[in-house]
């Protein structure tokens, strides 16, 4: 694996310093980076992390800006709108762009038209938590469906934003457990979790890194994950579909994104640059701290995994019935 990651390391790195624009002496001053969720949480440490790297690479100076609200939205409107020179870039899940063309009648952005991909950052499963409103007697999805029929008034749950993925599979975790789970949207998963350890929700939906940190606290208790085997940061915990619940088997990931007419070289030398950071052994390592697998990837790439999943999640939405009005 080490290896593996040298060579990778070794050869984007390559693909960097022989462009022109990648030696130190013409670097441009400043780049960044436009988060649409709070600090703290997977999409910032993800950001940074990156941006860590991009320095002195990219240009001088690469800046980390949290663009939350509007579940990731204003993020996204603040990259159509910034000039197309190659120093600007975005990273976001999937959902901003894959779900929410589905869910909203009208948004701010093309996710075609206003964008263009550059690399895939990581990818991830989900966790399902729960916190001090819950007893200590529940730990088993079964047992949170008998105490959320039990208290129908606190059946509720968090996630980082309305009509994001993991919105969605708590909510066909309520269906498919014939319990009405009230859904309470969040600026990202870590302000739901502080909500969550302070008794205000019962539970939350998040990916399972925004976990991690917080359960030696014991006040929060993982009780599913999403994937189709056993999320490798957290292996005791059983999925959805261990307990019961077959279809509820999803993952998600961050891309990193440029506005839509950025030049081809400068696509090029920020691909090359984020394919470099992401396979550097320090940062895969410190991403894997927050559940996250660094998959680097090529433009094309990312653009047909985020073709393959909004269609996925299209006839998904429609079962669903969720819009961004509802």
């Amino acid at each position: 694996m080490q290896r593996r990651h040298f060579i990778l390391s070794s050869t984007a790195a390559a693909l960097v310093l022989a462009h022109p624009l990648g030696r130190a002496q013409a670097l441009p001053d400043n780049a960044r980076i436009l988060a649409g969720f709070a600090p703290g949480g997977t999409v910032d440490v993800t950001a940074r992390r990156v941006a860590e790297k991009l320095r002195d690479v990219l240009a001088k100076s690469v800046v980390v800006e949290n663009r939350t609200g509007a579940g990731g939205q204003i993020a996204l409107s603040g990259l159509k709108t910034s000039p197309a020179d190659g120093l600007t870039l975005l990273v976001t899940p999937m959902s901003m762009l894959g779900i929410y063309p589905h869910t909203y009648k009208k948004l701010p952005y093309d996710p075609v038209a206003d964008f263009q991909p550059v690399s895939q950052a990581v990818r991830f499963d989900f966790g399902f938590g729960v916190g001090p409103m819950v007893p200590a007697t529940v730990k088993t999805l079964g047992d949170f469906v008998a105490w959320c029929k039990a208290n129908p008034k606190e059946a509720n749950f968090g996630s980082p934003a309305a009509g994001s993925v993991p919105h969605f599979v708590a909510e066909l975790f309520g269906r498919a457990a014939g319990v009405d789970l009230k859904h309470v949207p969040y600026r990202g998963t870590q302000p739901a979790i502080v909500d969550l350890m302070g008794g205000q929700v019962a539970a939350v939906s998040g990916p399972v890194g925004e976990f991690l940190q917080h359960l030696p606290t014991g006040k929060v208790r993982l009780l599913a994950t999403s994937g189709a085997a056993r999320n490798r940061f957290a292996p005791a915990v059983p999925t959805y579909a261990e307990q019961g619940f077959k279809d509820i088997v999803f993952d998600e990931w961050f891309g990193f994104f440029m506005p839509a007419k950025v030049p081809a070289d400068a696509l090029a030398r920020a691909s090359a640059a984020l394919r470099a950071a992401l396979s550097a052994p320090d940062v895969v390592d410190a991403l894997g701290l927050m559940g996250l697998e660094a998959r680097p990837s090529t433009p094309a790439e990312l653009a047909a995994l985020l073709k393959k999943d909004s269609e996925r999640w299209a006839p998904l939405i429609k079962t669903i019935g969720f819009t961004a009005d509802s």
